[in-house]
């Protein structure tokens, strides 16, 4: 079920600096579901329209999401890419590919074809997730950094079982997203687009002297709680 209460910053705030010396990486996934079915392996998982779901009381709570790296890992997910697919180009190393395509037939040989399927990441989601990230760096103190925050088809690929590995458990949450300025239907790196959003917030706080939380409520869907913000 999903929560009842909605998750507001100081939340998010409070649980950050309490898990603050704990905390070594943020993944990214999406749960390969359902819009509105959120999924308990994550800390925190992202709805379609950008509604934000906790699943745990502590960022330290050991959650299944990432092989290999859950202990001392914030995992978070976006609600969405049910029956989605992906294709690497043959002869290719899958890990090095800067571009992809929705439609195979605007695809040069050299790239990754997506098929998002009927429930694609939303921009809403993209943007709160990134969000949500410059949150957490800075009440961790944590480096946003391509070595802390990593998308799932990141570390996937370092670990022997993304896109192209042969795996049959292959996993490509996020590896490439839809940016609006990409030109010609091109998607971007996942992990470059994300970790850029969310640098982006963080610099945009720190000129304004204002806490990302403010970006929160102003373009995502937290609910401001406490003053100041």
């Amino acid at each position: 079920m999903l929560n009842a209460n909605p998750v507001t910053e100081d939340m998010i705030r409070d649980m950050a600096r309490e898990a603050r010396s704990g905390i070594r990486h943020i993944f990214l996934h999406w749960t390969g579901g359902h819009y509105g079915h959120n999924e308990e392996a994550y800390h925190i998982c992202i709805d379609r329209d950008g509604t934000v779901y906790l699943n745990c009381k502590s960022f330290l709570s050991f959650k299944a999401h990432t092989w290999m790296h859950n202990t001392g890992a914030i995992g978070i997910a976006l609600l969405c890419g049910c029956d989605a697919h992906c294709w690497a180009p043959a002869g290719k190393d899958a890990s090095l590919l800067d571009v992809a395509y929705e439609n195979d037939h605007l695809a040069r040989t050299d790239c990754a074809v997506i098929d998002y399927g009927e429930e694609p990441p939303t921009r809403k989601q993209i943007e709160v997730m990134a969000k949500i990230v410059a949150l957490l760096c800075r009440e961790l103190c944590l480096p946003l950094a391509e070595d802390t925050v990593m998308t799932h088809c990141e570390i996937a690929f370092v670990d022997g079982y993304g896109p192209g590995d042969g795996d049959p458990d292959m996993r490509w949450d996020l590896w490439f997203l839809p940016e609006p300025n990409t030109l010609g239907g091109a998607l971007y790196p996942g992990g470059l687009l994300l970790r850029a959003k969310a640098q982006y917030y963080l610099d945009t706080a720190e000129e304004g002297k204002t806490h990302p939380g403010y970006l929160l409520r102003r373009y995502g869907s937290l609910p401001a709680s406490g003053p100041g913000y």
